[in-house]
Formats: C-alpha cells, structure tokens, sequence
C-alpha cells in the first residue's frame, strides 16, 4: 500500500541511504506488513508474533501479538513503526486458540528488521520451521514487506481495511428471502412505535416534486410556438388525390461533417469522450500526485481524473450532430455516437407519432414515454395536436366539429396537426432528439400527409395504442370528462359524456388501422395482463429501447415507496461511500419503517421489499416481516472511488482539483476509479424497467444518490437538478402510479 519505497525480503533498501533520509525528512512512516502461509494448517494453531520492546514490549509469549486471518491459509499483521525506532527484533510463534499453553517458537535465529530491510542474516530463511512435541514439523512460508508512506494514506487506508475486513452485521442475510420474519429483538418499542393515524407524519413536498393533484396529461405538452406569431406562411392542403404541400425554408437544412479519423482529434495525446465533452489526457503522468486506497488490486500510480482538467480541443462536428447526442453515459452513449455516425441524416431525430382512437390512453402512453427518454438522457419533448386546436379554435368545440364530413372541421384539424408537426421538426433542428406527437391520426390521408412533412427531415414510427376492454374505455372517458380543458366549461356532466360518446363515434366511422411504414402496435396492453404487442420495420437502439419499455408498462394503480437506510455510523462521520452499520438512530428508523409498512402496506400481500447489496440498507430492511426481500446491486450507493471513506472536507484539502470539477457539474462528473451519475442512472435501467412492470407495491430501501435518480424519473425532472434533489434521510417518499399520472406524498418519521 501507499507510495514511496518498498522493500522485500528479496533484498535491501531499494534506495540509498539519501534515499531513505529523505523521505523521513518527508514526514514519511514506516509501514511493515508480516504475512505466513500454511496451505496444510494442523489442529488450532494460530501464528502470534513476539519480540522487542518497539513491536510488542516483551519476549514473553503470553503477550505475543495475534495475526489475522487474511484467507484460509494466509495470516497477517500490518504495523506502523514508531519513528526513531525503526529497528526490530522478533520471531514467529504458534499458540493454541483458545490458550497461552503451549506454544511453539520457529527454530533458528531471530529475525530483525532494519528500516524496512531484513539483515543479511536474518533475510534468508523464507521460511519459519515450528517443532511440535509430537517431532512434528511444521512449515509456514514468510512474507515480509516495508512501505514509506504519509500518514494521510495510512488514515485513509485504514478505513478502507475498517470497511472492507471488519464482519458484516449483514452476512448470511441471503440475496433472496420469501416470507421473511423479523429476527429476533427486533419487535418494535416505545422509542420505534407510530401513530396510528399515518396522515399525522405527512410534510410538504419540495417544488420540484411529482403531482401531487390529478392533472389532465395534454396540459404538460409543449406550448405551441408557431401559434403566437403564425402568418398563415405555409399551406397545408388535403385532396382526394393525395397530399399537397409547400412549406417555406423555415429551418435551415444543416449538412453533418463527418470528421475524418486522422482529422477527429486536435492536440497531442487527447481523446475527447462524446458522452460528456469532457477529454481524458494520455500524456506522462509523471509530476501528479493523487490519493491511493489499497483495495487489494494491486497500487497503481492515481494521476488526476479527466474531470479535473478543463481542455479547448473540438472535434470537426457540426452543431447539429453535437446537439443530437444525448446526455447519457454507457449503452446509451455508445448507440447514440454510432447513429450520428454511421446513420442516415434524417435518422438522428426521431417522432414517435401516437395513434389510436380517443379514450384509448394515447396522451398518457406519450407522457410516459416522454419521462423515460428524458431520464434516458435524450432531449425529448410531447406535442399535443388537441392543445394546439383549442388555442387556435377554442376549447368548446362540440363533436360536429370532428364529424368526417365537415370540410372546416377537417381542415382546421389538420391544419394545427401541421403547425404543430412544424413545430416538433423546428425544434429538433435546434437540438432536440426525440419528438412524442400526440394526436388520433386515425386515417391514412392524416398520416401521409405527417409523413410527407418528415421527408429528409426525421425519422418516423407510428405508435398504435388499441384497446378492446369495455370497462377501461368507460373509464378512461370518464376521466376525460373530468379532466379534459374541452369540457372544463360544460356544467352538465352527462351532457358532455354524450357529446364525447359522440366525437368518439365520428372517429370510428373512418378509423384505419396502421399498415404502412415503421410501426409499433399496442394491443390491451394496459392492464398489465397478457395483450401483445407488434412491431414492423424497427431497428436501431433507441427503437428497441421504446419497445421494451412499452412491453413491461401499464395503467395498473400501486405505490412505490423509497427512502434512504436508517443513518450509518459513517452518516455521523461525514464519510461517504463504505459499508458501515447502522448508528443507533438509524436501528431505531428501521423498527419505525417496519411498523410503517405493516400499516401502509397491510392488506397488499404480494408487496415486495427492495435493498442494496450494502448492509446499512440490509439492516434497515432486517426487521420488516411478511415481504419478500430481494437484494439489488444495481441500488448500490455511487461509487466513489479513490474517495471513498473521506469526507468533503478531506477531498477539498487533499483533491482540490476533484472537489472543483464536482462542483462546476455535478451530473458529468466521476470519482476517480468510480462512477458519475449519468453512470448510476444507466445501471438503474433495468431497476426502473422491473419498477413499471411490477403491479404490486414496492419499498425501495437504498441511498442518496440512487434514489435522486430514480426519483427524477417519476417527478419527470432534468437530468441537471437530479443532483441536488432533496432525499432526506428517515424519509418515505410514496408514489403513487396509476391512469392519472404520479402523485407524490412524503412521511417523515423521525428526525
């Protein structure tokens, strides 16, 4: 462990006398690390050290030193040598486990230790000889080794070996457990017990929550630009023969350079990463200083992370390329660069168009699938058609207003579904990646003219939603009429059901089924029970992703429960990363939890308990009984790297140019040797996919920066604020998914 010079049993100092005096001079401590191995161990011998007043105080073996276990035939003992004393005297000798007698010393001479080197005399015997009373001779082979080291990293890997070697009180808890019960003890006290009444509990949501009130869908679509200064510029014409259509040159049509390979980097010895525009030098290292945390893997040289520098090379792209990739890390990263790269120009933006008859969950597929780019890293946005007609036309329009054979009524329709595809093609020009339209385009005619619009300018598959269940039709028109602007001013509510029944009506006489280009149809896919789903024509990532999202969501009502573990004694400390154990107030969280979800969650049988792989989150989740427990690596806390066990105020002082670089983008940056958030959010795909399918609830126990990432996604929030989201510990955070969207309510049980 640790930098500067080491020695062996192979030989002496690997420096000079000068050498050796000047790293003293450094304030510089010696660090010695003994090692024996036996690979055929006898009886309950345990090896023990003893020998001079600065290693152990006394020649008597009943004060030897024990060493420790390091695997099943490897013991070890690591020390710091007390300055001005870096002369030992010592032997090895084995004693039973359980008692000081007898003990048995290794033959031959002592062995001593000068500065970190063994004498001539002492460094030839590899190996300790222990004569037992039975002529039995026992072999272990020695391993001694000296390192100079500051005692910064000593501090710091001391609490790497504290973390990584101490037992943990979460072993033996299996990775899966049906049924479990709480162990024993853990039955709740005064200290733990809550009100009955778990309203009492509930505080306020922070700004940038999820809904916490029902709001109708289409009012979160993107607001028309074109509308508020349109001219009338372009005509948009419908005619039995076909689709005619002038449009003026708007939006710039953008040439993307590809640059060539020879060309693609400017600067000696630069990579530029496209996934955060960040460069990783590759020049000597030499001259750089970093902190090392021996993890067992051997002590390479840690230089100063790509993060920490800020470097003015660009890559030849061109600003729409550079716009069109998203801010992803990962898989997601990767088939982005190769789609700017490899494919067609039009391929690098992409419009989901909606299809489907009204009440058939259209506007509410098209959120959905907005949050999930989103959080994805794609710049997506929702274009509602239904929004852009009711600034233009009014929101009162009766069902007369979409019969088929009212030519106004058609014309005004696809009019704003042109301004509004305008709209969707604009922005994506600008940057933007993916486009939702939102709308019934429910015949060919509709479509084709959509498909004439995109020509050269984006991609297109249609996305069919069809429903064929009575009960989620009648409901989904009920909440219509609840929610919906078109009938906010209708005080009659059965009169506004009988004229929706009525425009629902209109758009059946002439619906036609999707059978032309790239399509994804979803049949009675909703409820989450059985449906299919059918694809044409679709290839790519970002395709494949859409699909397998669609696949596994539903309208299904459930909460899904997330909060931190019960505080860690590193939480007092102000360490970050480890696997320490929970401090006393967070035992008392976990017996709160418990009775919290016995009360929440009492008639939900089939509710599922959710943790990390690290013991804070286990020991939280140990007393909840009557779950099923499934352990989730991919919910481990951020991996910190080098930094892990320090605290902010250490990696400022010690990392001035990390603790800099995390502060100026705290999304894009990773730890040395660990992870960034965009890192985290790419590991937590397959987590938030399993979430969306699950149809029962769920209580996610895990840490800060996970669940800040899995909270943006259902608060629907920029990648940027994720961050700086408010996840405080002994906090519920309850979402609530349904046909209605996400709600959100928050329980703090303690503080």
């Amino acid at each position: 462990m640790g930098t500067g010079t080491s020695k062996g049993t192979d030989g002496g100092s690997h420096g000079s006398e000068e050498d050796r005096d000047s790293l003293e001079q450094a304030g510089k401590q010696l660090y010695v690390s003994l090692k024996m191995e036996n690979r055929k161990l006898t009886g309950d011998l345990v090896p023990h050290i003893y020998g001079s007043v600065q290693l152990v105080g006394s020649w008597d073996p009943s004060k030897a030193l024990s060493m420790e276990r390091e695997s099943a035939s490897m013991w070890e003992l690591s020390f710091v040598v007390p300055p001005n004393h870096e002369s030992l005297d010592f032997k090895f000798l084995l004693k039973p486990k359980h008692s000081n007698t007898p003990c048995f010393v290794e033959e031959g001479a002592n062995r001593l230790l000068i500065r970190g080197a063994l004498t001539e005399d002492a460094r030839q015997p590899r190996l300790a000889l222990f004569r037992l009373d039975n002529d039995e001779t026992l072999e272990y082979q020695v391993f001694v080794k000296a390192d100079w080291v500051s005692p910064f990293d000593l501090a710091a890997s001391w609490r790497a070996y504290q973390e990584n070697f101490r037992p943990s009180a979460a072993r033996g808890i299996p990775d899966v457990s049906i049924n479990s019960v709480p162990p024993l003890g853990s039955e709740s006290c005064s200290s733990a017990g809550l009100e009955l009444d778990l309203e009492k509990y509930v505080v306020p949501a922070p700004s940038t929550s999820a809904s916490s009130a029902f709001v109708y869908g289409a009012n979160m679509a993107e607001n028309p630009r074109s509308l508020s200064g349109w001219s009338g510029s372009s005509t948009y014409s419908i005619s039995d023969g076909g689709v005619t259509i002038e449009r003026p040159a708007t939006v710039k049509e953008m040439e993307v350079v590809i640059p060539e390979p020879s060309k693609a980097y400017q600067g000696s010895g630069m990579v530029e990463s496209k996934l955060v525009g960040t460069f990783s030098p590759m020049q000597k290292q030499e001259g750089q200083r970093g902190l090392l945390v021996d993890r067992g893997v051997g002590s390479p040289r840690l230089v100063k992370s790509a993060t920490s520098s800020i470097f003015t090379t660009e890559l030849n792209l061109d600003t729409e390329t550079k716009n069109s990739i998203p801010a992803a890390a990962g898989a997601v990263a990767a088939a982005a660069v190769a789609d700017q790269m490899l494919g067609p120009k039009e391929d690098r933006h992409l419009a989901i168009i909606l299809v489907g008859l009204p009440a058939r969950g259209k506007t509410f597929t098209a959120a959905k699938l907005t949050r999930y780019l989103r959080w994805l890293g794609h710049d997506t946005k929702h274009f509602n058609v239904g929004k852009y007609r009711r600034l233009k036309h009014g929101a009162n329009q009766s069902a007369d207003f979409f019969r088929p054979d009212n030519p106004e009524g058609l014309e005004a329709r696809n009019e704003v579904a042109a301004l509004a595809f305008e709209d969707m093609v604009s922005w994506m020009h600008e940057g933007g990646q993916v486009g939702i339209f939102d709308a019934t385009n429910s015949t060919k005619k509709r479509r084709n003219m959509l498909m004439k619009l995109a020509e050269g300018r984006c991609k297109i598959i249609f996305l069919e939603t069809i429903c064929n269940d009575v009960n989620i039709i009648e409901r989904n028109i009920l909440l219509k009429i609840q929610q919906s602007p078109d009938y906010a001013e209708e005080p009659d509510f059965e009169a506004g059901l009988r004229d929706f029944k009525n425009r629902l009506a209109n758009y059946e006489k002439v619906y036609e089924p999707v059978e032309e280009g790239s399509y994804i149809k979803m049949i009675d896919m909703v409820s989450g029970q059985g449906g299919q789903i059918q694809v044409n024509n679709i290839s790519g990532y970002l395709p494949g992703r859409i699909v397998f999202f669609l696949v596994n969501t539903h309208l299904t009502p459930r909460p899904i429960l997330l909060t931190r573990h019960g505080e860690s004694q590193d939480n007092v400390r102000g360490r970050i990363g480890g696997d320490s154990a929970l401090s006393e107030a967070g035992e008392v969280y976990s017996k709160k939890l418990a009775n919290f979800v016995e009360k929440r969650l009492k008639s939900e049988r089939a509710a599922s308990i959710w943790t990390s792989t690290l013991q804070r989150s286990i020991l939280t989740a140990s007393p909840i009984g009557g779950h099923p427990k499934i352990q989730w690596r991919a919910l481990d806390e951020i991996n910190v790297g080098v930094c892990d066990g320090m605290t902010y105020e250490e990696i400022k002082k010690n990392m001035p140019d990390e603790y800099e670089s995390r502060n100026k983008d705290k999304l894009r940056y990773r730890y040395p040797r660990g992870e960034s958030y965009l890192d985290v959010i790419q590991r937590l795909e397959p987590v938030l996919i399993e979430l969306e399918r699950q149809r029962a609830p769920v209580v996610v126990i895990s840490h800060q920066a996970v669940l800040r990432a899995l909270y943006a996604y259902f608060a629907d929030r920029p990648l940027k604020e994720i961050p700086h989201m408010e996840v405080p510990l002994h906090t519920i955070i309850e979402i609530q998914m349904g046909v209605t969207g996400v709600q959100e309510k928050r329980y703090k049980l303690m503080d």
